[in-house]
């Protein structure tokens, strides 16, 4: 009978250490929602957050309630606020490591999902606290630091946007591209509102990392994605002619022209494509010309000149028939609307280039060339003269536009209109300086 009356006591006891311990997950629980509940008011929440951790300590060193999910969330909880509360560096890493830890063990072994609010403010409140100190690293330019913090952030949360995008602007300025892009590209899954700005930004990260076909494959998506976005529109370009695939690219803008032959913007990208080819060589032909100048002037007394690089010759020819292709898809663009004004604008440009190449090339004659000279300026007369409707026309469209009135007053000078180009550099300096 003794024996009988001992086995029973001490399943009694058994019975009563465990609903203690009990005890101590429930006290846990409810002292963390009153913490939560006043938590705007550290000074009356922190007791309740001190009890919370001491039952919960408590709970996690029992054998009877340890290995509980409902134990880890309430831990992972609990902790992740002491780490967020906590303004000693040492205690609230150490803090942050319990919770994360703890937090860990909680998704592994809620299979119920019955802790899932748990779980998720602690997951929430770890990931804010990373965040901060993400932006303060961020702001004193540790860059470094700051990128460590957000990509924390991010893992915790792996598809909220603020931590996706903090984490790749952050990776961008510590040079490491290949995270920046990761990111980027991640973002572009969400439901992130601003993709343009990223579209916009991605192609060049990608040359940077230099990753061509990234980039041509990031503009090409961009503008499908987006196809009235003038800025995507021009990214594309650019990036195609660094990438030596504006062949492939002018071929995708007659498709569409087409397919949709009513459509000013394609009208105005594809005279946007052949005015940036134009430059291009443009700007061949300005290194060649310096060299051969160059060349020119070293060369001893008396040496006979050398001949003219044929390779200029050639590249001008083809510089002025790209111009003038783009000024026939400006036209056609504003033969649909005829006050469109990045049209009239672009039209103006790619009229007036060649007047202003011929002018500039005249100015570098021997002063014995007359004739050559007055043939020259006779000829960039009668560009300048096709250019001014144009230029006149932006201009009226828009008064306060800076590249208008630039090309303006680039038009008069080339006429040798000093009064009118003065005119118009004074309205250029009253511009704001935003302009």
């Amino acid at each position: 009978m003794k024996i009988k009356f001992l086995m029973t006591a001490l399943l009694a006891f058994a019975a009563i250490s465990a609903f203690a311990q009990k005890g101590e997950l429930s006290n846990a629980n409810e002292q963390y929602g009153k913490y939560d509940v006043a938590r705007q008011n550290y000074t009356l929440a922190k007791p309740f957050l001190m009890n919370a951790k001491t039952s919960i300590d408590k709970a996690s060193a029992n054998q009877k309630t340890a290995a509980l999910p409902e134990t880890y969330a309430l831990k992972a909880a609990v902790y992740a606020s002491l780490a967020f509360r906590d303004t000693v560096s040492a205690t609230s890493a150490t803090e942050y490591a319990t919770a994360v830890e703890a937090l860990n063990k909680a998704k592994e072994l809620d299979t119920k999902k019955e802790n899932t609010n748990l779980i998720q403010h602690a997951t929430g409140e770890l990931a804010q606290l990373q965040l901060d100190r993400g932006v303060k690293a961020y702001q004193s330019k540790k860059y470094d630091e700051a990128y460590k913090s957000f990509d924390a952030a991010r893992q915790l949360v792996p598809e909220d946007t603020t931590a996706i995008l903090y984490t790749a602007v952050s990776a961008l300025n510590t040079k490491n591209y290949t995270a920046t892009i990761a990111n980027y590209n991640k973002l572009l899954t969400t439901n992130y509102k601003d993709k343009i700005k990223i579209y916009t930004d991605l192609p060049t990260i990608y040359l940077v990392n230099k990753d061509t076909a990234g980039a041509v494959k990031a503009a090409t998506e961009g503008v499908t994605k987006f196809p009235n976005d003038a800025a995507l529109r021009k990214e594309q370009i650019e990036i195609a002619l660094q990438a030596g695939a504006q062949g492939d690219l002018t071929t995708k803008i007659d498709e569409a022209i087409k397919g949709d032959p009513n459509n000013k913007s394609l009208y105005y990208y594809a005279g946007l494509t052949h005015s940036q080819i134009a430059e291009a060589k443009n700007t061949q032909v300005k290194k060649l010309l310096r060299a051969a100048q160059k060349a020119s002037q070293q060369a001893k007394p008396g040496t006979k000149p050398a001949a003219e690089d044929p390779q200029i010759a050639k590249l001008q020819t083809s510089m002025n028939e790209d111009y003038a292709k783009a000024a026939d898809m400006y036209k056609k663009a504003l033969a649909i609307d005829p006050n469109y004004f990045e049209a009239v604008l672009n039209l103006g440009y790619v009229s007036e280039a060649p007047a202003i190449n011929i002018y500039n090339a005249a100015q570098l004659l021997p002063v014995t060339q007359v004739k050559a000279y007055n043939d020259a300026m006779a000829k960039a007369n009668a560009q300048f003269d096709i250019a001014k409707p144009y230029v006149l026309k932006a201009v009226e469209l828009n008064p306060n536009s800076l590249d208008a009135l630039t090309n303006l007053r680039s038009f008069y000078l080339g006429k040798k209109d000093e009064v009118n180009a003065n005119a118009i550099q004074k309205k250029i300096d009253a511009l704001p300086k935003s302009n």
